[in-house]
């Protein structure tokens, strides 16, 4: 294990050259959520939540200490046998990394590094220590002990100063801290305290902070890109390729809007939701300078980390106003959310439309691309269903007058009505709160005279257009969970 390891923290060194996207824990775990099935994706991220990559990470290192473990067994036994199986390890690692659509052939250089150090070490490390039934160990147990910690620890430095270096030599948090952000032509008026329900305890604020925002995204790493080296290319069905650099999207009509955005394994009642304050171009404005063919009917986004988003083009250019946002509640975009540029597209769930760390815009067909979720069993549209959520009470409150409050989202449309019913019975129309638009939620309470005993809460919204949140539950897969949110309360 110690051999593995240090075959790791080479790749680590070698990994800073070639990426850190190459590094072998890296590369077999971006092949592994590639290969996840839509089910168990889901299932993670119902079990994990946002800690799902640090799952991830887990097993994926607690395989590779198996499959070390194993090799040190074979070859202390039957000196010779273990060599092969960890090469075969480093061999899987450079394959991993072949797959890797933002890395070439260097890419396999990490594994190929893990690989040889592992070998070298084992085929050293073996004799002295362990032993082989020819030849006793050569060390006292002590000494081994030393040797062996010795070198572990060594590894362990070297792989997280390798791991640090790599992650800040990117002059990524320098890039951010240089952003101010221009001024925008119609600043969205402030929100008023009186026309939210911030103040009750338990509900979901009306604007999420930044470090509160979920994320879900493909990327185990977070991309490291600056504003002096990005760039946002569109190309594809249209009458002119264009090529932006960051000053020449500074320099066009900057607009700020509030969007509500959702992940599409929110569940029923899940937090994997929130609503902003962003700011940035139209995506309207960029595509014009393109000039899309009319037989385009797909606008496919591409990340930096080569994650693709299949999205209809009219929602690019209708009265949704879609964003190349550059900032998120006031400054610059959070580097994990994005930065330096990212799409907003309200009423489309973030898999089919929301790219991070966006650098390409292609005009395509539906007929002749896909994005990177759709052949792996997700619809290829993702429309934001109507949801609402009860964010309190929840388990114990007393007797009498209790607040019951939470959130509601009908993208497109906007929030008409939310419904709330005890044990069944009929329902009741709670209050709303002005604030919110067709593109965010709307906080919503409802005051219950509570009496003794266990409850069933649920909760239901209808749009402005009269159309009733669906009941019947679903799964997440494939185009986004259903059913009312409900929570059972003991009042005492």
């Amino acid at each position: 294990m110690v051999a593995a390891g240090a075959g790791i923290a080479a790749a680590e060194v070698v990994g800073i050259l070639t990426g850190p996207g190459s590094t072998p824990v890296l590369a077999v775990s971006d092949l592994v959520v590639d290969l996840t099935p839509s089910w168990a994706k889901d299932a993670a991220i119902a079990v994990f939540g946002t800690n799902d990559k640090l799952f991830l990470f887990t097993v994926v290192g607690l395989v590779a200490v198996a499959v070390a473990a194993t090799a040190g067994v074979l070859e202390s036994r039957r000196p010779g046998w273990g060599s092969p199986l960890t090469a075969l390890l480093a061999v899987v690692c450079g394959a991993a990394a072949l797959t890797r659509p933002d890395l070439g052939l260097f890419g396999v250089l990490p594994a190929f590094s893990a690989g040889v150090v592992g070998v070298l070490l084992l085929r050293a490390l073996v004799p002295r220590v362990a032993g082989t039934p020819e030849q006793p160990a050569t060390m006292a147990p002590g000494r081994r002990a030393v040797l062996v910690g010795g070198t572990g620890v060594a590894a362990l430095g070297v792989g997280l100063g390798a791991r640090a270096v790599g992650s800040t030599g990117s002059g990524t948090a320098e890039s951010r801290a240089a952003v101010a952000l221009p001024a925008v032509a119609s600043p969205v008026p402030a929100v008023a305290a009186s026309a939210t329900f911030d103040e009750i305890e338990g509900i979901e604020p009306f604007r999420t902070p930044n470090t509160s925002f979920y994320r879900i995204d493909t990327a185990l790493v977070v991309p490291s890109l600056t504003t002096a080296g990005w760039s946002l290319r569109i190309n594809g069905l249209v009458e002119e390729e264009v090529e932006l650099d960051w000053d020449a999207v500074l320099a066009m009509t900057q607009v700020e809007k509030w969007a509500t955005l959702s992940c599409v394994s929110n569940t029923v009642g899940g937090d994997l939701v929130g609503n902003a304050l962003w700011s940035g171009v139209l995506t309207a404005d960029l595509l014009a300078l393109a000039r899309p063919l009319p037989e385009a009917d797909m606008l496919l986004s591409r990340s930096s980390d080569g994650f693709t988003a299949g999205s209809p083009v009219e929602t690019f250019t209708d009265d949704r106003e879609a964003l190349l946002a550059i900032g998120m509640n006031g400054e610059p975009l959070p580097t994990q959310h994005g930065f330096p540029a990212r799409l907003v597209v309200p009423g489309l769930y973030g898999y089919v439309s929301a790219t991070k760390w966006v650098v390409e815009l292609t005009l395509t067909r539906f007929d002749a691309d896909q994005g990177y979720w759709t052949p792996r069993g997700w619809s290829a549209m993702g429309p934001i269903k109507i949801a609402s959520r009860i964010d309190r009470p929840g388990g114990n409150v007393p007797a009498g007058a209790t607040t019951v409050a939470g959130v509601a989202w009908a993208m497109d449309v906007g929030v008409g009505e939310v419904q709330v019913r005890v044990d069944g019975g009929e329902w009741t129309t709670a209050e709303l709160a002005e604030a919110g638009t067709s593109s965010t939620w709307r906080q919503w309470r409802w005051e219950w005279d509570a009496p003794a005993g266990t409850h069933d809460l649920e909760v239901r919204a209808v749009d402005a257009d009269g159309q009733v949140q669906l009941e019947e539950p679903a799964a997440p897969a494939p185009n986004g969970s259903q059913g009312y949110d409900a929570v059972t309360v003991n009042v005492g």
